[in-house]
């Protein structure tokens, strides 16, 4: 069985249209990694990567010292902000920033939503969102006097329209919901989620953090208000790449966030007493921003931008199916369960599987060499970045899986 099954694998490696990609990446030829399974945590580096921060650290900040402030950082976090909005978010430019972490500008996005509908006393969560998301919205609720209404999805999938529909009235300021749940993988139609929301007179502020780069976004066109999302997952930015923040135009002249710092100010060289937000975007920006942490965002966006999207996604389904595929026949049998949606409209990009054993393998899994995660109680998260995995890479992990089972 075992090698019919390497045989299949190789051969859908031979037709993917994206394999050459997998050779830019840093570590594809490392022997001691025999399967990658984590690439929804943590995304390979690319090679050009390597060499732009080495450019970076011996050039631009060697050589051009406190000059390169003038010259391009200073800029760089909107600049990077419209390249995001332009090659995956699905947005058009000034709506979009980069430089503080997924928790803060969580915090200063949620924080401007609710300060928009003054009037509304509650916002609506689910209990499978992220800790961080329901940490940060809990923070809020009992600052501002707040209720927070909860959503009980099914863990096993996630938010449907018509849970959201039951929960959101004239009291519903904001609704934060994650694009992709980061348990499940579960897929949500954010363009339906829009309309509930804002016929009930609310906000929508959607986590990107496990869709940017594997699912294609039309954030615009969704009618999307607010959003924010990592950069080192699918998008390789490396360990701590700062996330980016999206405020839909229309609400950028009412937006206030509530970290005032100096870069956000209106003409912040000037140093002037008291704080006057800057026009568009920049408002959001609050010290100064982390260039060293944005420089490698911007090699994997050029390379979606060469590959699209669509290529990206259609390869994210092949390996997420071929994946259930092999836990229907190597793990299933051994009381393995499927804990991610089954239709792929429905499913981001990665799957989780179930076994009350898996907290005990992980460790083991990763001493030979097969790097998933785990996530309580008793999940096996197997996340398959599409422009760095292989066919061939994702059945010798699943391959390892049973081999601990069965040991």
């Amino acid at each position: 069985m075992t090698s019919a099954l390497l045989a299949r694998a190789a051969e859908l490696d031979a037709r993917d249209p994206l394999r050459a990609y997998r050779d830019r990446f840093v570590g594809s030829d490392d022997p001691e990694v025999v399967a990658y399974l984590d690439g929804n945590s943590l995304g390979r580096p690319l090679r050009a990567s390597a060499e732009r921060i080495n450019a970076f650290v011996t050039g631009a900040w060697g050589g051009r010292l406190i000059r390169g402030w003038d010259e391009q950082w200073f800029d760089l976090p909107i600049t990077i902000g419209d390249m995001l909005a332009d090659t995956v978010l699905g947005a058009a430019p000034g709506q979009t920033t980069i430089g503080d972490s997924t928790t803060v500008l969580l915090y200063k996005l949620a924080r401007g939503a609710i300060a928009l509908r003054p009037e509304r006393t509650e916002i609506v969560v689910d209990r499978d969102n992220f800790p961080t998301d329901r940490y940060i919205l809990e923070s809020i609720a009992q600052d501002h006097g707040s209720t927070l209404r909860w959503i009980e999805p099914d863990p096993r999938g996630g938010v449907g329209v018509e849970q959201l529909a039951a929960v959101v009235s004239e009291r519903t300021a904001l609704v934060v919901l994650g694009h992709v749940a980061y348990r499940s993988g579960y897929l949500l139609d954010a363009a339906a989620a829009a309309l509930v929301t804002h016929d009930a007179g609310a906000l929508l502020l959607l986590d990107l953090c496990h869709s940017v780069g594997s699912v294609p976004l039309e954030l615009d066109s969704w009618a999307v208000d607010l959003a924010v999302g990592c950069t080192y997952k699918y998008l390789n930015g490396g360990p701590g790449s700062p996330a980016f923040g999206y405020v839909r135009a229309e609400h950028q002249d009412r937006f206030r966030q509530p970290i005032w710092g100096w870069m956000g100010r209106d003409q912040p060289f000037a140093m002037a007493q008291g704080y006057e937000p800057a026009q568009g975007i920049r408002q959001l920006i609050s010290g100064t921003p982390p260039i060293l942490g944005m420089l490698a965002i911007q090699d994997t966006l050029a390379l979606i931008g060469e590959v699209g999207m669509a290529a990206v996604r259609a390869k994210s389904l092949a390996l997420t199916e071929y994946s259930l595929d092999l836990t229907r026949e190597l793990l299933v049998p051994l009381g393995v369960e499927i804990g991610s949606p089954t239709d792929p409209e429905r499913r981001g990009g990665h799957i989780i599987i179930d076994h009350p054993r898996f907290a005990e393998i992980t460790g083991k899994l990763w001493q030979r060499g097969v790097i998933p995660d785990f996530r309580p109680p008793e999940g096996l998260r197997i996340g398959l970045s599409p422009l760095s995995t292989g066919f061939g890479e994702t059945a010798a992990g699943i391959l390892a899986i049973r081999d601990e089972l069965l040991a």
